[in-house]
């Protein structure tokens, strides 16, 4: 698993492929060599449901992360607070950045979400059409951004959200996954494997669940990390 410290938020206007060149450092939590990724054929999960499935999860606290084989591990940690801002799956083809939030116990804040998600896709220039996929209602996005070049790149995401027992889970696949017909399969799994534990605590709908860096994180050299072209958490 790798992270790297930011003085800043990642930038929507950025292309996936373009890395962050300053302010970063980079480390990695040890994890069971050859740890097994099963394929689930439920899930995502609640923490408190998970099935017997042999799978030694990375725990960040609100999100309980599966090994996955071909995609690593990556966390985007803010350079002055020290708070993780985002949790990627990534390969060299793309990335899927994972965020939970708190929701109603018995609501359906996902299609509350997709609008606010759609509206501001628009504002900054880009289209977001509605799909469904084999989550359910998605989201589907085009942004054109400008690369530091000058030049222009087209920014594609897939905007996925799962309701579960009083949280919302974001799925944000970005890159060449994102341009599929049907999301790849390892993707799929991927999502599927995530399990999310919301606390008991009392907290406002749509307040970002926090993840923590484990204890045992170490540095590494630094390395290009995805960005996600929808970035703002959900509001109520």
């Amino acid at each position: 698993m790798k992270f790297r410290r930011k003085s800043d938020a990642p930038h929507a206007d950025q292309p996936v492929e373009q890395a962050d060149p300053a302010g970063t450092a980079a480390a990695a939590v040890p994890t069971e060599p050859g740890a097994p990724a099963q394929a689930a054929t439920d899930g995502p999960y609640d923490a408190d449901a998970l099935p017997e499935d042999g799978v030694d999860r990375v725990d960040l606290g609100s999100l309980l992360i599966a090994p996955v084989p071909g995609l690593e591990l990556r966390l985007q940690v803010d350079e002055k607070s020290g708070a993780v801002q985002a949790v990627l799956l990534a390969n060299p083809d793309g990335a899927v950045e994972l965020r939970a939030f708190a929701a109603p116990r018995h609501g359906d804040l996902w299609s509350e979400v997709r609008p606010q998600i759609a509206a501001d896709m628009a504002q900054r220039g880009g289209v977001a059409s509605e799909r469904e996929g084999v989550f359910g209602p998605e989201l589907t996005c085009q942004l054109t951004v400008r690369r530091p070049d000058g030049s222009t790149a087209t920014q594609p995401s897939r905007v996925i959200g799962v309701n579960g027992e009083r949280w919302l889970l974001r799925a944000s696949v970005m890159g060449r996954p994102a341009l599929a017909d049907e999301l790849p399969q390892e993707w799929v799994d991927a999502i599927r494997s995530v399990a999310v534990r919301r606390g008991t605590g009392a907290m406002p709908v749509g307040e970002p669940l926090p993840v923590v860096l484990p204890e045992n994180a170490r540095r590494i050299q630094p390395a290009a990390e995805a960005q996600s072209a929808a970035e703002r958490p959900p509001s109520s």
